[in-house]
C-alpha cells in the first residue's frame, strides 16, 4: 500500500509546534528519566503508572495491561505494567503502532552526572535511558500531539505501547500484548538510537553453563575434580569459535558477522580450595541470515566436547534467551520511503536504511507478520549517545528533529487527503 506526501503547509506547521513546545518535551523527558526503572530489579510498575498519570492529565485514555505476579516471580522480575494508549480517528486508514521500552540496565559506575537526573548541559540531556529509549517515549508522544493540533483531517489510529521487559527479551513486554491478543496493529514503529532508519537487527542466544566437579583441599588436588580447569577447556574453545565467527558475513548493511562472549563467570570458594563448580553466562550474537535452532545445537555441541572425557565433570547447559533476528518483511518499504523523506528535509542529509548488531522488540512484532522498522532520536551510533554505560545521553538536536521526522511520518500515513472533501490541509 503507499502513501502518499502530506500536504507541505501541514508538514510546516507540525514542524512549527514541535519547535514551540520543545522545552515542555525536555520536561517530560527529565520526569521519565527521574523515575529509576533499573532492571534488575525489575520494579518498573511505578514508572507506568507515572506515565499513564501523565496521559490522563493530559485528557487521553490508557489501558493498563499488569502482568501476573506468578509470570513475574517465574520472569525474575518484580513487576511489568505494559500500557497502551490508543488514538482513535476516522474508521478509515491503518492503525500504526510505536513503542518504546521504559526498562533499562543499572547505571554502573563511572558517573560525572547524576544518572536520574536529566542535567542538560552543552545541548545534551544527562541520564540513564535518556538514549534508549525514555526519549522516544516524548519523540512519539510530541510527533503525535502536533499531528492533532495541526487542524488536519485525519484517519486511522495511532497506538502509543509502552513496554517494560526489552532488556530480559520483550516476552512480558510487547510479546505478552501480541500473545494476550490486544493488539495487532497494521504498521510498527519501535525505538531506535540513531539517525539511520533500522529494518534488521541481529538474534541473541544466551546460555548459562554450569561446570560441576568435585572440591578438594588444595594441598591434593588429585582427591578432587576441578571445575574450574574444566571451564577453562571450555573458554578456550569459546573463543576459539569466536574468532571463526568473523569469517561469516551478513549480506545486510549495518550487521557485519556473528559473535561470541563470555560475559560473567562465578565459582570457587576460597583461594586453598580446588573449585567444585564453576558458572559461566555467554551471549551470541546471531546475524539475520542464521537459524536460531541450528546455532544453539553448534554450541551445546562444541561445549560438551571440549570437556569430554574429564573424569568427575559433569555439564549443565541452560538457555537463559533467544530473541530472534529481526529480518525485513514485506510491506515496510513505505515506512522506510517516508522516514528518509522527512528526515533529508529536518537533517539535511540522507539517512540509510540499515541493520544493527544489537537486538531488539522489534522482532516480536515482525515475528506476527507486522512490517516493523525501528526509528527515534539518536546520533549516528550507539557508542556515541553511552548506551548502557555512564554518562548516557542525547543530544536536543537529534531529540528534536526526530520528532519532526516522526509527525512527518505519521502526517503522510494518517492525514486525509483535502480531495476527500475533508477540508483544505
Amino acid at each position: 500500500m503507499s502513501h502518499a506526501a502530506a500536504d507541505p503547509a501541514l508538514i510546516s506547521r507540525l514542524h512549527a509546534w514541535v519547535d514551540a513546545h520543545f522545552e515542555d518535551q525536555v520536561a517530560l523527558l527529565q520526569r521519565l528519566v527521574a523515575i529509576p526503572t533499573d532492571t534488575p530489579p525489575g520494579d518498573t510498575a511505578p514508572h507506568a503508572e507515572a506515565v499513564a498519570g501523565i496521559l490522563q492529565g493530559w485528557g487521553w485514555s490508557v489501558q493498563r495491561h499488569a502482568v501476573p505476579d506468578a509470570e513475574m516471580q517465574a520472569y525474575g522480575m518484580r513487576s511489568i505494567t505494559n500500557l497502551i494508549v490508543r488514538r482513535q480517528y476516522a474508521a478509515e486508514g491503518p492503525v500504526i503502532a510505536l513503542n518504546a521500552h521504559g526498562d533499562v540496565v543499572p547505571p554502573g559506575e563511572g558517573w560525572t552526572h547524576d544518572p536520574y537526573g536529566g542535567a542538560v548541559v552543552d545541548g545534551r540531556l544527562y541520564g540513564r535511558a535518556s538514549a534508549v529509549s525514555k526519549s522516544d517515549f516524548t519523540t512519539y508522544l510530541h510527533a503525535v500531539r502536533a499531528l492533532e493540533a495541526s487542524g488536519a483531517p485525519l484517519k486511522g489510529a495511532v497506538e502509543f505501547h509502552f513496554t517494560y521487559d526489552e532488556e530480559f527479551g520483550g516476552l512480558k513486554g510487547p510479546g505478552w500484548l501480541l500473545a494476550q491478543g490486544l493488539t495487532h496493529p497494521d504498521y510498527v514503529v519501535c525505538a531506535s538510537f540513531s539517525h539511520a532508519v533500522v529494518t534488521a537487527h541481529n538474534g541473541c542466544l544466551q546460555f548459562e553453563v554450569v561446570v560441576q566437579g568435585k572440591a578438594t583441599h588444595g594441598s591434593d588436588p588429585g582427591s578432587g575434580h576441578d571445575a574450574l580447569r574444566a571451564a577453562n577447556r571450555i573458554l578456550t574453545e569459546i573463543y576459539r569459535q569466536a574468532d571463526a565467527l568473523a569469517d561469516i558475513h551478513s549480506g545486510i548493511d549495518g550487521i557485519r558477522h556473528p559473535t561470541m562472549i563470555v560475559g560473567r563467570i562465578d565459582g570457587g570458594t576460597n583461594t586453598n580450595v580446588v573449585p567444585g563448580r564453576v558458572e559461566l553466562k555467554m551471549d551470541r550474537r546471531l546475524i539475520p541470515e542464521e537459524d536460531p535452532a541450528q546455532v544453539e545445537a553448534q554450541v551445546r555441541q562444541f561445549i560438551q566436547a571440549a570437556v569430554q572425557g574429564l573424569p568427575g565433570i559433569a555439564l549443565d547447559i541452560r538457555r537463559l534467551l533467544l530473541a530472534r533476528p529481526l529480518r525485513p518483511l514485506p510491506g515496510h518499504e513505505p515506512l522506510v520511503a517516508s522516514l528518509q523523506r522527512h528526515a533529508r528535509q529536518v537533517f539535511g542529509e540522507a539517512i540509510p536504511a540499515v541493520g544493527t548488531p544489537l537486538y531488539a522488540d522489534a522482532r516480536l512484532y515482525a515475528e506476527h507478520g507486522i512490517p516493523t522498522v525501528m526509528y527515534g532520536a539518536g546520533p549516528r551510533t550507539v557508542l556515541e549517545s553511552r548506551a548502557k554505560q555512564a554518562d548516557e545521553r542525547v543530544e536536543l538536536s537529534d531529540l528534536r528533529g526526530a520528532t519532526k521526522v516522526m509527525a512527518g511520518l505519521l502526517a503522510d500515513f494518517l492525514a486525509a487527503p483535502a480531495a476527500e472533501g475533508q477540508g483544505a490541509l
